[in-house]
């Protein structure tokens, strides 16, 4: 990833861009300065809020709803993009700058195949014809390692995984061929495994086509792979920007510095459970289908009271549907889930309120999961009157409560609107939804994923205090290692439906591992920019997208 140093192809100066609150406008990047060469990849890092979107959006000439670019040049190849017209910034948008959103599934229609939505710029901006279009999208799914290139194409977006789907957006941005990406937390959803196979897919295409690119991320280790230079951004003003090997070395400010330590949480280990004890949960030989194909198989673990039990694997693997087998929502086919040594109903609907106020779940997506049109004391009141028969006077005090226990100020949360709130305090009301029933046992379904690295320490911190204050029990689906390391006590390695290894933490980190716990211990980035280039020379790849995971998948299955 040497940068071709030619004639700069972005330079914006005094960028200010302002957000709008109550017709108030307030600044939210406040003159910020970037350069970006032919060819040169620039990683902007920083916590929620910090501006890094926002500056990725502008260098397209583009402000969010609810925002203006209120001062400041974004000139590209000499046009200053703030100044231009309509017309003007259509032309360059698609055709010489692209865009690769952190969602891929929110951002393809449902409604159309893969191909015509590739298709769909080139056509329009006349760089090809339809059927050299279709041609060309097939080659970049074979440069990409896409499976059956030829086919895949034709699928419509929810009949392929993640990180295949992510690869397909990656080569839509480059349908015609652009001078600039901006690659906005392209991969903070993926699993590891899925993750290196998306990134070095990226890393080649860039490469190989020359392409500028901004890489958006708030994984230290990611951008260490991918950007030749770092900028730290902080409540939109730059912290300090460097050579990816200085900063990463000699980091010259104090947050800086701070990021690079962050994820030092560790709760000290539980000793391991004796296998006499009644677990709260248990499943027990589970099978369960979506229509007619079976997505787990026979699946048996136990979790005990005041422990986390991780649950891990790459995407497919079935740790979703597990927890929708132990909420009733997909009821298994075989087998059974217990609570307390009770069998549950399978189906969620057969089971009595008792029963339901004791299993919760705090899910992946706050913004998604929350009513955008309900206030907070509304949404955490809804499950305390529903599960605690609280009401008036009494219902509002239990959510005060609620609130201070996720540390955040009920004088000033309570009537808040969701969208008022970041996505580190959604996710707090996430959990205090979760607590306001009184369970035993909490589901947290990627809980940190979509969070920064500060953001998402204090969330696992949280978590912690709480189980111990509370004796929770927790169930913690997540594809983060470092995640696992942190807070859990037991831990549960899923591969194609199936339980490949299971068992105490501190036995489970320790060698040797089942091979496919390996490759996912493997897989976890590291803050050194060689690791990904070292990792597939080790695999015996040369720097090709999905190369990497079919030779890692071949070592895990011999």
């Amino acid at each position: 990833m040497v940068a071709q140093m030619a004639d700069t192809l972005l330079k914006i100066r005094e960028l200010k861009i302002d957000g709008r609150s109550d017709e108030t406008w307030t600044p939210i990047v406040k003159g910020i300065d970037l350069d970006l060469c032919k060819g040169e990849v620039l990683g902007l890092i920083g916590e929620s809020g910090a501006g890094k979107s926002t500056v990725g959006l502008a260098a397209m000439g583009f402000a969010r709803d609810g925002c203006r670019i209120s001062g400041g040049s974004v000139e590209f190849d000499g046009v200053d993009l703030v100044k231009a017209s309509a017309s003007i910034k259509r032309s360059f948008l698609g055709r010489r700058i692209a865009y690769v959103a952190q969602s891929a599934a929110a951002s393809f229609n449902p409604a159309h195949r893969l191909i015509n939505q590739h298709t769909e710029a080139p056509v329009h901006h006349g760089v090809m014809s339809r059927s050299e279009s279709e041609a060309d999208g097939i080659e970049l799914y074979r440069k990409l390692r896409l499976p059956h290139p030829e086919e895949i194409g034709f699928r419509y977006p929810h009949q392929v995984s993640g990180g295949q789907l992510q690869r397909a957006m990656t080569a839509m941005a480059m349908s015609c061929r652009p001078d600039l990406i901006i690659f906005d937390e392209p991969t903070t959803a993926l699993d590891v495994t899925t993750q290196i196979e998306v990134l070095a897919s990226i890393r080649k295409i860039v490469e190989e086509f020359n392409t500028a690119a901004i890489y958006i991320t708030h994984d230290l280790a990611v951008v260490a792979q991918m950007a030749d230079r770092i900028k730290v951004l902080l409540r939109g003003e730059e912290v300090e920007e460097a050579d990816t090997r200085e900063m990463l070395s000699n980091p010259k400010e104090d947050y800086t510095k701070s990021l690079w330590a962050v994820r030092s949480f560790e709760r000290a280990p539980k000793p391991a459970i004796q296998t006499s004890a009644v677990p709260i949960v248990a499943i027990k030989n589970v099978t369960a289908a979506y229509g007619k194909e079976a997505v787990l198989h026979d699946i048996s673990f136990d979790m005990h009271a005041g422990r986390t039990v991780a649950v891990v694997g790459e995407s497919g693997s079935g740790k979703s549907t597990v927890a929708r087998c132990i909420t009733g929502l997909l009821p298994p086919i075989q087998g059974q889930v217990e609570f307390d040594g009770v069998a549950l109903p399978r189906d969620y609907r057969k089971r009595d309120k008792s029963q339901l106020r004791q299993i919760q779940m705090i899910y992946q997506m706050a913004d998604t999961a929350l009513n955008p049109r309900k206030t907070i004391g509304e949404l955490i009141g809804r499950p305390v009157q529903f599960y605690l028969g609280l009401s008036g006077g009494d219902r509002r005090r239990r959510v005060e409560k609620l609130l201070e226990e996720i540390e955040l100020d009920p004088a000033q949360y309570y009537n808040r609107l969701p969208s008022e709130l970041s996505g580190g305090q959604k996710q707090r009301i996430g959990i205090a939804r979760a607590l306001a029933a009184e369970p035993k046992f909490i589901i947290c379904d990627e809980v940190t994923s979509a969070l920064d690295q500060l953001v998402a320490e204090g969330i696992l911190k949280l978590l912690a205090r709480l189980q111990d204050e509370l004796n929770l029990t927790y169930m913690f689906i997540t594809h983060d290692l470092a995640t696992v390391r942190s807070i859990a006590d037991d831990v549960v390695v899923m591969k194609e439906g199936r339980v490949v290894e299971k068992g105490y933490k501190e036995e489970m980190f320790r060698p040797p591992h089942h091979p496919y716990t390996d490759l996912l211990l493997s897989s976890v980035p590291e803050m050194d920019p060689d690791w990904l280039t070292n990792l597939l020379s080790d695999r015996g790849v040369d720097n090709i997208g999905g190369a990497a995971v079919d030779k890692m998948e071949n070592e895990s299955s011999d």
